[in-house]
C-alpha cells in the first residue's frame, strides 16, 4: 500500500461538477492499494501517516503530526501510485489490487482514519475524479507499507 501525503491548507474533490470531499489544513493522502495488501498494510500505512511529523511547531521546525497540529485528511483513491514504470513509455499496473480488493482496503483506511477520531474526507472510489490542492510548503512525501 503506497500513500502520497501532501501538506496543504486546503484541498477538495470534485465529481460530475460536485464537491464529493473537502477539508481545510491538514493532509491529502492519494491512497494506492496493491496486488497483495492486508489489513496489517494499512494498519501500518495509518499509522504513517497520522504520525509522520510534517507540520511546523512554535519554532518553525516540522515536528507535529497530522493529529497534534488539529488537521483533516482527504482521501483519494490512485490507483495509478502502483504503476510499474521501469521499463517502455507504458505503465504497467500489474502490481495493483483488483478493483474489488482496493476498494475494500480504500474503504478500509478511511474508517480506521475515522475511528481514531480524525476528520477525514473521501474522493468517489473509481470515479474520474478532479482533486484541487494548495499544497503548503511544498511539502510532500511518499509512503509505503
Amino acid at each position: 500500500m503506497i500513500a502520497l501525503i501532501q501538506r496543504v491548507s486546503s484541498a477538495s474533490v470534485m465529481v460530475n461538477d460536485e464537491t464529493v470531499g473537502a477539508i481545510g489544513p491538514g493532509l491529502l493522502v492519494l491512497l494506492g492499494v496493491e496486488r497483495n495488501d492486508q489489513q496489517a498494510n494499512a494498519d501500518k500505512l495509518l499509522r504513517k501517516v497520522l504520525g509522520y511529523r510534517v507540520f511546523s511547531d512554535e519554532a518553525g521546525k516540522m515536528n507535529l503530526n497530522v493529529v497534534q497540529a488539529g488537521g483533516s485528511l482527504l482521501v483519494v483513491s490512485q490507483f495509478t501510485l502502483v504503476a510499474d514504470t521501469n521499463s517502455g513509455l507504458r505503465p504497467s499496473f500489474s502490481g495493483g489490487a483488483s478493483p474489488a480488493d482496493a476498494d475494500t482496503w480504500y474503504r478500509y483506511f478511511v474508517s480506521a482514519a475515522q475511528r481514531q477520531g480524525v476528520t477525514t474526507a473521501t474522493g468517489r472510489f473509481a470515479a474520474d475524479m478532479q482533486v484541487s490542492l494548495v499544497n503548503d510548503g511544498p511539502v510532500t512525501f511518499w509512503l509505503q507499507a
